[in-house]
């Protein structure tokens, strides 16, 4: 989808922008600004950044998100275990959500762990979603319960070829109803996903800092970006010491 508006800076965007990671120097730098509405992280990112004990890196990161909405994910795979973790990470602090996959490993539907943590009170991100099936399954059982967040993994939709704007539309459309929910694009590959997000309707979107350090460059002239890389090739032909 091309962007039917031309921006000139983030602030004039309405989606909400959540940092996404694991570094915790990262999160704490991301989290002080004003443009960064929340936080999310997941066990690969976790991995990535060489974290090890769970629960006190997400105390630790706790310390100072501590207003913002922050998305824990569980760890187990049979849903009995699922449901424990996710009445425990929910203890942690009234901002968590408790990110739970739409599936287990098996592929087992987690609908029924998901209504049932719902009617109790917990405050979930339902992640790993790639089908409308499976939000409108999400928005059945959300409805009248918790606050919940629906993320949609764009990016891997798009990974295979498939336009997922559309789809983040009707994802829309289907949540548009339940008051306690919000569409959440996850995995953008590239800056022009957070303006795609922003047309198509969703809340949220997260970012890895990757990204995110590119929100200045919203609204950069094309020209200036063209000198820009210019001098970029040269600059780096002369570090490199290259000859001809």
């Amino acid at each position: 989808m091309i962007p039917t508006r031309e921006l000139n800076s983030f602030d004039q965007l309405k989606i909400k922008i959540f940092a996404d990671g694991a570094n915790e120097a990262e999160l704490r730098e991301l989290n002080a600004l004003d443009h960064i509405k929340g936080v999310t992280t997941n066990p690969t990112l976790m991995r990535q950044a060489g974290v090890r004990d769970y629960e006190a890196f997400a105390r630790s990161v706790l310390e100072f998100v501590r207003t913002k909405p922050v998305s824990f994910e569980v760890i187990a795979d049979t849903f009995t275990e699922m449901e424990s973790q996710a009445r425990r990470i929910a203890d942690w602090g009234d901002n968590v959500y408790v990110k739970i996959p739409i599936t287990n490993t098996k592929g087992e539907s987690s609908i029924p762990s998901i209504q049932k943590l719902t009617g109790m009170g917990v405050k979930l991100n339902i992640t790993a979603i790639m089908t409308l099936q499976q939000v409108e399954k999400v928005a059945l059982v959300l409805k009248g319960g918790a606050a919940g967040i629906v993320s949609v993994f764009a990016g891997r939709i798009a990974d295979t070829g498939r336009d997922p704007v559309p789809l983040m539309k009707q994802a829309k459309a289907i949540l548009e109803p339940h008051s306690n929910t919000e569409l959440l694009w996850a995995s953008p590959r590239e800056l022009l996903n957070i303006i795609q997000a922003d047309e198509a309707g969703c809340d949220i979107i997260t970012a890895t800092p990757s990204i995110l350090s590119k929100l200045s460059k919203i609204g950069y002239s094309l020209d200036e970006f063209s000198l820009d890389t210019v001098k970029m090739f040269y600059n780096d032909a002369r570090s490199a010491a290259l000859t001809l």
